[in-house]
């Protein structure tokens, strides 16, 4: 993270997945954000690679044991037996599974990757979109509002979660994600005209 960068210009990533641009909902996306009062600072529909969407992921061992150990929670919290609905218990392997599942998913169509500056602007469009799993997100937050999937359903289907977008964790994660999507030239700064009233 940039210290000496002036908590109105911090920077965050989002992307609009093939099950949001598909569902027409680009402009609510957009709309939500921008009446925030967040910037969007560069915008862009593309079909990802095979390669641009795995290395959108960190894909470290523990990654992916962090996947597969939430995947085997709530396997648990639900009954439901995973070494005989995935092949296998062992958090690894099923976290090698989901990675798949969301490299096959963000390839399956275009996505619309976003950078976004504003004052707290990676907690403020995390609140924005909701939890990660639409059936546990708030009523008012994009995927509360417009998806309710769940691992369990996913994992039946031997797929992604279809949760409309994904909006980067922390500083680390978005740093990677803006430098990965965007070049340098493709970000740009600017003010919008209730700067000054706002903060």
């Amino acid at each position: 993270m940039n210290t000496s960068q002036h908590p109105k210009e911090e920077k965050t990533f989002m992307l609009v997945k093939p099950d949001g641009v598909k569902r027409g909902l680009i402009g609510e996306c957009l709309r939500r954000i921008e009446q925030r009062g967040l910037k969007i600072i560069a915008i862009k529909l593309i079909h990802a690679s095979e390669e641009q969407a795995r290395k959108h992921y960190p894909g470290t061992e523990e990654w992916l044991r962090g996947m597969g150990g939430k995947t085997l929670e709530t396997y648990q919290k639900y009954g439901k037996d995973a070494k005989a609905e995935l092949g296998s218990d062992d958090a690894l392997e099923i976290g090698k599974m989901i990675y798949t599942w969301n490299t096959d998913f963000l390839t399956s169509g275009p996505v619309l990757a976003l950078a976004i500056s504003g004052i707290h602007a990676i907690d403020m469009v995390r609140k924005i979109v909701g939890k990660t799993i639409p059936a546990f997100a708030e009523m008012g937050t994009i995927r509360g509002d417009f998806s309710v999937d769940s691992p369990v359903l996913a994992n039946d289907g031997k797929r992604a979660i279809h949760n409309l977008v994904h909006a980067s964790g922390d500083h680390a994660e978005a740093e990677h994600e803006l430098a990965h999507w965007f070049k340098p030239d493709e970000i740009h700064a600017y003010k919008r005209a209730e700067d000054e009233i706002m903060f």
